[in-house]
């Protein structure tokens, strides 16, 4: 696919755009834009998606038309997740978004989301050959993968989102003892599977906001910079001092942690008790870093359409 294409991600935190070209499963990134929206916030069961969140998203969804348009975009796949999925008015918001902007959301199930994820990260890799345990920490669902080199043997999406577990307003120990739940239930499904063998020697990857965060504190960027992220090991102890380091800290003062990106901390305690229970409860002493995820899986998938 030489010509330019792009991708979106309308997920329940951040809203990203990537226009680019796909080579041979490889990806040049001609413009990657985001904006933390929150469509998840205020969400709840009889209203969906709220107003103000309406609005947020819709404006960056506006601002990504413009630079489509700017760079003569002649294809696009734009996918939306679990906030439109589980929304009553989800249906009624996207008629709203082709409406106002031309882009015409696909709402993905959890499965799809999981597949075009694993695409995605295995396109960024440096290492293509092996199992690997890839998880998807989003807003509103975690993602979880099995895979052997590109062939996913297992995947499923929980209801483990940083927006939704923030907003909610648990106390600590009310946070883990969900997230243990969730992770637990996971773990025995594999094993009915009799795939919970696979999982020895994989290796573990963390994609989305939670990880490269994770990896942007850990090296200390004050600038973004995704070719450092991507690819980037965590150990389980770094992950635990940085949670130690932020835990005592208000919101508002943990945005003086470099590599902390604003709109993210209040969620950020969420997303790392979620990747330190994942380590713990499927034996991982290291998390690989992954910055390419759903976004580029997505872009992956429309070039295969072309060909």
């Amino acid at each position: 696919m030489s010509f330019p294409a792009a991708s979106i991600d309308l997920g329940t935190n951040t809203a990203r755009l990537l226009i680019g070209k796909v080579e041979e499963g490889r990806i040049e990134h001609l413009l990657v834009r985001r904006h933390i929206t929150r469509l998840g916030g205020g969400f709840t069961d009889e209203r969906g998606i709220s107003r103000v969140a309406w609005d947020r998203s819709l404006a960056a969804l506006v601002d990504f038309a413009d630079e489509m348009r700017r760079a003569g975009v002649v294809r696009v796949r734009a996918v939306a997740t679990s906030a439109v999925r589980d929304a009553v008015n989800g249906a009624d918001f996207c008629a709203h978004v082709v409406e106002r902007t031309g882009i015409s959301l696909e709402v993905i199930d959890g499965e799809e989301e999981g597949l075009l994820t694993l695409a995605g990260v295995l396109s960024g890799l440096d290492r293509k050959e092996g199992r690997f345990f890839v998880f998807d920490v989003g807003g509103g669902s975690t993602e979880y993968t099995l895979a052997n080199g590109n062939a996913p043997l297992y995947t499923e999406s929980l209801p483990l989102g940083v927006v939704r577990l923030t907003e909610g307003k648990p106390d600590l120990p009310a946070m883990e003892e969900k997230v243990g739940r969730e992770l637990a239930g996971l773990r025995e499904r594999l094993a009915g599977r009799a795939l919970d063998g696979q999982l020895a020697g994989a290796t573990l990857v963390g994609t989305a906001g939670t990880a490269t965060t994770l990896a942007a504190i850990s090296l200390g960027m004050t600038d973004y910079d995704y070719r450092r992220v991507n690819n980037h090991l965590l150990s389980r102890d770094e992950i635990a001092r940085i949670l130690a380091l932020l835990l005592p800290l208000s919101p508002a003062e943990r945005l003086t942690v470099p590599g902390l990106e604003k709109g993210r901390e209040d969620l950020i305690v969420a997303g790392t008790l979620i990747t330190l229970a994942t380590m713990d409860l499927f034996g991982f002493e290291t998390m690989t870093v992954s910055d390419f995820g759903l976004l580029e899986g997505a872009l992956i998938g429309l070039a295969r359409t072309v060909e």
